[in-house]
């Protein structure tokens, strides 16, 4: 089994889960983009993921802000309202009868292409639009007992050049960093700026707990985390210190506690980075204290 923040439960109730594509709803093993599509091509598309418990599509009104978002910056024009999204999504879910412990993925890419190239004047259709949801829970190994970090030399990219803001589907950078970290015997990776101040995970915001206080990135270098901006909030309304500023790897060896957070995995404790022991092996009391107001957040948008 992968070890890491996206561990989860085996669920055999999605081997028959039915893929949204373009409208139609097809089985797994028939559900399919032309070799022509954008995204397949270039990596030229734009996507979402987020939780659904109890029926409630959770902090999905700031997912949708970000896909909009991300859409524009890379001119994609969405031919659908937001409310439409909504609707298509519900189908998803109640045509595979889901309501809890459910991640759903969403992915627009340009569209198809005439030929093989990166010109989006040589596309020939409207966006193409696939919804995946699938039965899916964190595993306990790494909620509970934690996961390990490797320093990755793959750099997050500038702002200039490829934002890590933008929730694209160009990840070959970051897939790159978790191979040099699983080669290193490690979970995940570690991902450092361009002036070599600690940034963010290939697939998560990171956090560490210096003397009461927690301490993060200063956004400009990381991932648009709607569950880091979560986590910001619970620290203000509980009192709690959170710096957003630059740090490096000298501070982080020396940390009390780490943690990393994403739609998925919510907090995750980390227990060693670069094969330094991080606090005591396991969730700190400040790290599990965080958890308990990110799942009260997550409680209050089921009954709002």
């Amino acid at each position: 089994m992968v070890k890491g923040t996206h561990q989860a439960k085996q669920d055999e109730r999605n081997k028959s889960v039915k893929i949204f594509v373009n409208g139609e709803f097809l089985p797994r093993e028939e559900a399919k983009i032309s070799v022509f599509d954008s995204g397949y091509l270039v990596g030229d598309g734009v996507w979402e993921a987020f939780r659904v418990h109890k029926g409630c599509l959770i902090f999905i009104d700031q997912h949708l802000d970000r896909l909009w978002q991300s859409a524009k910056v890379v001119g994609i024009a969405i031919p659908f309202s937001k409310e439409e999204l909504m609707d298509q999504i519900r189908q998803t879910l109640a045509i595979n009868e889901m309501k809890d412990h459910i991640h759903v993925r969403v992915m627009l890419t340009r569209g198809i292409k005439a030929t093989p190239s990166q010109d989006p004047r040589l596309t020939i259709s409207g966006p193409n639009l696939v919804i995946i949801a699938e039965h899916k829970q964190a595993a306990d190994e790494s909620k509970n007992q934690g996961i390990s970090l490797f320093t990755s030399t793959i750099r997050r990219g500038s702002p200039d050049y490829l934002d890590p803001r933008l929730n694209c589907h160009s990840k070959l950078h970051e897939v790159q960093a978790l191979i040099q970290a699983i080669e290193a015997g490690a979970d995940e990776a570690l991902m450092l700026d361009i002036h070599g101040f600690v940034s963010t995970c290939n697939a998560t915001n990171f956090f560490m707990v210096k003397n009461g206080e927690v301490w993060t990135s200063t956004g400009q270098y990381c991932m648009n985390g709607i569950t880091r901006g979560n986590i910001i909030r619970v620290c203000e309304k509980h009192g709690i210190t959170c710096h957003q500023k630059n740090f490096s790897l000298f501070d982080v060896y020396g940390a009390d506690e780490a943690f990393v957070t994403g739609t998925f995995g919510g907090l995750t404790p980390v227990i060693k980075i670069d094969g330094k022991p991080i606090g005591k092996q396991e969730a700190g009391p400040l790290t599990k204290q965080l958890r308990k107001g990110y799942e009260s957040l997550i409680e209050k948008e089921i009954q709002s």
